[in-house]
């Protein structure tokens, strides 16, 4: 069967002759048009793809495939730069408004945020379900300890020593407060004389 041939009915390994045999011309061709190797090499990506989408046009005698494939990366290139300067106008066209502000410490922040919050539910879910009712009605949803006995039928005694259970196991999870810096030439605390 003939590259023509195999080209025309899909076959892979045609496909791959042709690429083959003419990546390199269409590459510096659109390296040409484009004046840049990462938009030539996008635009030899693209030929490829267009040149198997219209593969049954392909006339099933002649000669060389390089023309019509550097035939679809002209087009190729031409599209490219048409929606480009499109791109371009388009955001030319955009409100200059105040710049936009660096948000890559907020996203730092909201995936410590998010890790820390998945250990406190890993915690939460190790808690017993009476700790956890208890711990729900009192720190999230702010009831007093009568207000939560009453919810859960239970005596304040009972909510307040479940409430005091659930805040030791996960008191773990509290940060300590940073400690104080040790400026050079500094003793550190002083430390009063109990008499």
């Amino acid at each position: 069967m003939s590259l023509r041939a195999g080209l025309r009915t899909g076959d892979p390994a045609a496909f791959e002759q042709l690429f083959d045999e003419c990546s390199k011309a269409v590459y510096n061709h659109a390296y040409r048009l484009t004046g840049d190797w990462s938009a030539a090499e996008d635009v030899m990506a693209l030929t490829f793809l267009e040149a198997w989408r219209l593969r049954a046009r392909v006339d099933p005698e002649g000669g060389s495939l390089r023309p019509w494939l550097l035939g679809i990366a002209t087009n190729v290139a031409r599209n490219t730069r048409r929606a480009s300067r499109r791109h371009d106008d388009a955001l030319a066209r955009l409100p200059r408004g105040e710049p936009v502000p660096d948000f890559a410490d907020e996203v730092v922040g909201r995936i410590d945020d998010a890790e820390r919050l998945a250990a406190v539910r890993a915690a939460f879910g190790g808690l017993r379900r009476q700790e956890r009712d208890v711990f729900a009605l009192c720190v999230w949803a702010g009831l007093d300890y009568a207000e939560a006995g009453e919810a859960l039928g239970i005596p304040v005694g009972t909510v307040r020593s479940r409430l005091s259970r659930a805040r030791r196991k996960l008191g773990k999870f509290v940060e300590p407060p940073p400690a104080p810096r040790q400026v050079e030439g500094d003793r550190g605390p002083v430390k009063e004389e109990i008499r």
